[in-house]
């Protein structure tokens, strides 16, 4: 009796899955990460087989923004994630209108029904298409509790804090594989996977990868009150923090982040403002201003004292004799600025620092007393600091017409020869005689006199 009723079940459910089935998801909610698909059937249709039986043949539609992954005895066997439509043709589940042939399709029908009555009528087959949602699931809510570190930069301060942050927002997050999503999160379910199950997670872990996202982003210089403006730098460090768990675990990624709002304690920020205010004083005239500032308070004081005005100015006088208030010399400390440390002035007038003027792209002097070796560097010591060579010796020499300083009987530039009988020069007022006794300056270095034919000796 068994095995008759196994053979009528078994024919009735083979019978009801040789229908070809059509597979199509409707617009995914935000609220919802995956879901089963369902074969469409009319109020009259005759497709009523089993809900996890696809038949070799059958359609599969696939929409923007979803993903398609079929699973055959719990493995993944097909994955689609571009819209459109495909015929599944590796089914195990034969069917009569499958194509190859009506008489194939018929014995391949029988030989199914017949493996079903040995299991009781039943199939052992079990044949799943998931939709995965792979649009951006948007507004998650975020907020820290508790302050996290935060290291600020201040170049201009010389000074480095650690703050503790406390900021709140949105993020997006995208599923970006399907696969290992279904492998790792989700698995087999029956109806829908919603982000409820999963949001609260997600949420910790999100919180939690803020203190390395903050430690990366802060090694660039930013500072903690910039952090709204730089929501595409804080978005690639978390996903970095978050690598491991949701990109190669889960398959998600972070989107986008929106950052409403970045505060810090009350210690913290008169911690910063304190630093603010002496570095302001590091400059002499701003110094001198804070310094008058804090007289005229101290004048307004003195004025009000319960001992009278005068003692409150004596006061006042015994600390200005001991140095304490004297703003003028903060004044003329701060009247001009002090040049910036290697900086020379060129002869159009333009201070620079580096090896040529800006603007009249004229090179550096040369340091005085400095001279050049023979191998080409320019040195002011004793030895050459690039081979060692000693200092040449002071020799005198001879200045040719056109402007060469030579020691030759020749002039290294224009191959002149040395002038015979060249006039030297003494100063007839004071004796001074030029480095160049032949070419002499207009006047005398030491006592303005005028050189001219009284100043020649021989």
């Amino acid at each position: 009796m068994g095995l008759i009723q196994a053979m009528v079940v078994g024919g009735i459910s083979t019978a009801k899955d040789t229908w070809k089935e059509f597979f199509y998801c409707e617009a995914l909610p935000a609220d919802v990460l995956a879901v089963k698909g369902k074969k469409q059937t009319g109020k009259f249709s005759s497709n009523k087989g089993n809900d996890n039986i696809i038949t070799n043949g059958s359609k599969i539609a696939v929409a923007d923004g979803q993903c398609m992954i079929i699973v055959d005895q719990g493995q993944v066997v097909e994955i689609c994630a571009v819209p459109g439509e495909y015929t599944y043709d590796m089914s195990t589940e034969p069917g009569l209108f499958s194509g190859g042939g009506f008489g194939r399709n018929v014995i391949d029908t029988l030989k199914k029904m017949w493996e079903r009555v040995g299991y009781g009528g039943d199939t052992a087959h079990d044949q799943r298409i998931y939709y995965f949602n792979t649009k951006e699931i948007m507004d998650n809510k975020f907020g820290t509790q508790n302050p996290v570190p935060f290291r600020v930069t201040y170049d201009d301060l010389g000074k480095s804090f650690t703050v503790g942050v406390r900021c709140n927002g949105t993020y997006s997050y995208k599923l970006t594989d399907p696969m290992l999503f279904y492998q790792n999160v989700c698995g087999n379910f029956s109806d829908k996977y919603t982000r409820s199950s999963l949001d609260n997670q997600l949420k910790s872990e999100f919180l939690n990868a803020l203190q390395p996202a903050f430690a990366k982003i802060s090694a660039s210089g930013i500072r903690y009150d910039q952090l709204p403006g730089y929501t595409l730098e804080l978005c690639d460090a978390l996903n970095d923090a978050l690598a491991t768990k949701w990109k190669d675990h889960r398959g998600l990624s972070v989107s986008t982040i929106s950052v409403n709002s970045v505060t810090i304690s009350k210690e913290d920020e008169d911690r910063i403002k304190k630093t603010e205010d002496t570095a302001w004083n590091r400059d002499a005239r701003n110094a001198a201003a804070t310094l008058v500032e804090a007289q005229a308070g101290a004048m307004h004081t003195a004025a009000g004292n319960q001992g009278g005005a005068a003692m409150g100015f004596f006061g006042m006088n015994m600390a200005q004799q001991a140095g304490g208030l004297n703003a003028q010399n903060l004044f003329n400390m701060g009247g001009a600025s002090a040049p910036a440390a290697g900086s020379w002035t060129c002869s159009c007038g333009k201070t620079n620092t580096g090896n040529f003027c800006a603007d009249c792209g004229k090179s550096k002097p040369a340091p005085a007393g400095s001279w050049t070796c023979s191998c080409g560097a320019s040195n002011t010591g004793k030895f050459c600091a690039e081979c060692g060579k000693p200092k040449p010796a002071d020799a005198a020499g001879w200045t040719c017409s056109c402007g060469a300083l030579n020691k030759g009987k020749f002039c290294a530039e224009c191959g002149k020869p040395k002038p015979a009988g060249a006039p030297l020069y003494r100063c007839d007022k004071c004796g001074w005689e030029p480095a160049d006794p032949f070419n002499p300056p207009k006047f005398c270095a030491e006592c303005g006199d005028p050189f001219n034919d009284g100043d020649i000796v021989k």
